[in-house]
């Protein structure tokens, strides 16, 4: 059996009624979730932070804290080093230097005694014999002195130095400047530059 042509009326009628049917609705917050979506993917204007990022650059700054500490601490062993190097090194040239300090301390009173006795000794032939044989005997004590690093102090006529001079007495002269030494009882010595015994001395006054 034959259908019947549809009338345009008809067709009206079909496109009104699927027009009127109802359209499937967008999940609710479906285009918000997808604008979060896009934002994590890490373009400009990210909303959520990278926490392994942030721990990464925390632990390349503790590492590089870590390097400038070890750093500091090298350079202040290597200075202690030197240090203690240097001062191993300057005890080691005292202990050198000074060694004989003791020794020479107890000689000087033999060269005390021989000078004395060249000073008491009268000008008669056999005195001279004597004499000569003291100075020769003295010289070879200072010479063996000398050679160790000892150093006679004299300070006849020099300026009085109460860093080298010990003064034990004060006497008025008026042909000597004053504060010099004019008379000098027991001569002083030192060893590599260092004081062993000062010179005992009278020293000028003004009258």
């Amino acid at each position: 059996m034959a259908q019947d042509p549809q009338t345009p009326m008809d067709e009206e009628l079909q496109r009104a009624a699927r027009d009127a049917e109802p359209q499937p609705e967008t999940p609710e917050g479906e285009v918000i979730d997808n604008v979060l979506d896009a934002d994590d993917t890490g373009g400009e204007g990210t909303l959520v932070d990278n926490p392994e990022a942030e721990m990464l650059a925390a632990q390349v700054e503790e590492l590089e804290q870590a390097v400038k500490e070890a750093k500091d601490q090298a350079l202040r062993a290597a200075a202690d080093a030197q240090n203690a190097r240097r001062r191993a090194e300057q005890d080691a040239e005292k202990a050198r230097k000074f060694a004989l300090e003791k020794f020479v301390k107890e000689m000087l009173p033999v060269v005390d005694s021989l000078e004395k006795a060249l000073e008491s000794m009268s000008g008669d032939e056999a005195a001279k014999t004597h004499v000569e044989g003291i100075e020769m005997t003295l010289k070879m004590q200072l010479d063996a002195l000398n050679k160790s690093g000892v150093e006679q102090l004299d300070p006849h006529g020099e300026p009085f130095d109460p860093e080298y001079h010990q003064a034990v007495a004060m006497v008025p002269s008026p042909d000597a400047e004053p504060n010099s030494v004019i008379d000098v009882m027991q001569k002083g010595y030192t060893l590599n530059g260092r004081l062993v015994r000062p010179a005992m001395v009278a020293v000028s006054k003004a009258s």
